[in-house]
């Protein structure tokens, strides 16, 4: 077995979400280097927009449609994803490390009794991949010797697959849907105008030091001015300042935007570990000694109550200008 096989993600809309397209670069590496084809698939109710944009990605698309896949459900994904595997000689299977890749892939892993590598930022090998450990502070190059290897793909390390001439497209069959038990009750998400922080391109985020939660309302200023998404670390999330779901770091969501602006925010590991592969990094902190000074590219010390105001002005002046 030699293809790989890339389990795609899409929006409650049914388009291919923006967050698979590196998973595909990842899919495209690998399989090169096995020397076989890559294969996508798409999943879900609703999902022919999807397919179809799938289908200029790879050589080969397989899109499988139930109205009882509308909801993505690991239980009912993964033995789907499994006999796919199986029926197209797959040897790797990946998605990339969003909420939805890991929630899934550990359970087709665990169901092919395959080895599975998580947080994956580079291709060695067919089998053969690197990922970070201790927080991003080392790597490790990992191999799986089992006869099917499953890896989550860390989407800020490869670049966004690019549509080409379309390939094959084929219908499979989704067959008896039986969730084990689990079945879908409600979802409960936070609504925003802003884009997706995974994917933005500008993030703001605040931390401890932004004292209480109506506090960050000046970042959320400062956010949609540069059109970007808010992010948080932990300990801001903690504390309940702002919804878990804006947490970056090791144990939150991990970006790489072109910009990111730390307010208030020490620079702990576990969160430098989520954003320093930002292309550019701009930190203010009152402390000079802060460790997020470490990994910034422009640094301010003083205190957000005395510097973002000032910035938000500088930047409203900026775009009264261009306009």
């Amino acid at each position: 077995m030699s293809n790989v096989l890339i389990v795609c993600e899409t929006t409650p809309e049914g388009a291919l979400r923006k967050a698979s397209l590196p998973a595909v670069t990842f899919g495209k590496q690998t399989a090169e280097k096995a020397g076989g084809k890559l294969i996508l698939l798409v999943l879900g109710s609703g999902v022919g927009a999807a397919a179809a944009e799938a289908q200029k990605l790879a050589p080969k698309t397989i899109v499988i449609e139930h109205d009882g896949l509308k909801n993505a459900i690991a239980e009912t994904y993964a033995p789907i994803i499994v006999r796919v595997a199986k029926e197209n000689d797959v040897s790797v299977i990946g998605a990339t490390a969003t909420a939805f890749g890991k929630d899934i892939l550990p359970r087709a892993a665990a169901l092919l009794e395959a080895g599975m590598v998580s947080d994956v930022i580079g291709v060695v090998g067919p089998k053969t991949f690197r990922r970070p450990m201790l927080a991003g502070n080392a790597l490790c190059v990992v191999e799986g010797l089992t006869p099917v290897v499953v890896a989550s793909v860390r989407q800020t390390e490869f670049p966004a697959a690019e549509a080409g001439a379309p390939g094959e497209l084929s219908k499979g069959d989704a067959g008896a849907l039986d969730g084990k038990g689990a079945s879908f009750v409600r979802a409960e998400t936070t609504k925003s105008a802003r884009p997706d922080l995974a994917e933005a391109r500008v993030v703001v985020s605040g931390g401890r030091g932004m004292k209480e939660g109506k506090n960050f309302g000046v970042l959320e200023t400062l956010t949609d001015l540069l059109g970007g998404a808010m992010g948080a670390s932990r300990a801001a999330t903690d504390a309940g300042m702002v919804p878990s779901d804006l947490q970056v770091g090791q144990t939150g969501k991990v970006v790489a935007p072109e910009l990111y602006i730390a307010v208030a925010i020490s620079g702990a590991i576990q969160h430098l570990a989520g954003m320093k592969g930002s292309k550019t990094i701009v930190a203010i902190n009152k402390d000079g000694e802060a460790p997020i000074f470490q990994v910034a590219d422009y640094g301010l010390v003083g205190t957000w109550e005395s510097t973002i105001p000032a910035l938000i002005e500088e930047v409203k002046k900026l775009k009264a200008a261009q306009s």
